[in-house]
């Protein structure tokens, strides 16, 4: 079973919304015509970050 997607706040859509655009922006300066790749590891820790501290605010929500 897979765990539901928690709501977001707007701060938290934003954030979201950021990273993904940045994201998108180096995949597209990525000139693969030689090869490389661009790492994108660090935006994807900072989106698992805010959706990670948006699931334990509706699991502390869920408890109150």
């Amino acid at each position: 079973m897979s765990i539901p997607e928690p709501k977001l706040t707007a701060a938290e859509k934003t954030k979201v919304a950021y990273y993904i655009a940045r994201m998108a922006k180096r995949g597209l300066a990525d000139d693969r015509q030689y090869g490389g790749r661009v790492h994108q590891g660090d935006l994807e820790r900072k989106l698992d970050r805010v959706l990670d501290g948006a699931r334990r605010r509706a699991e502390r929500d869920n408890r109150k």
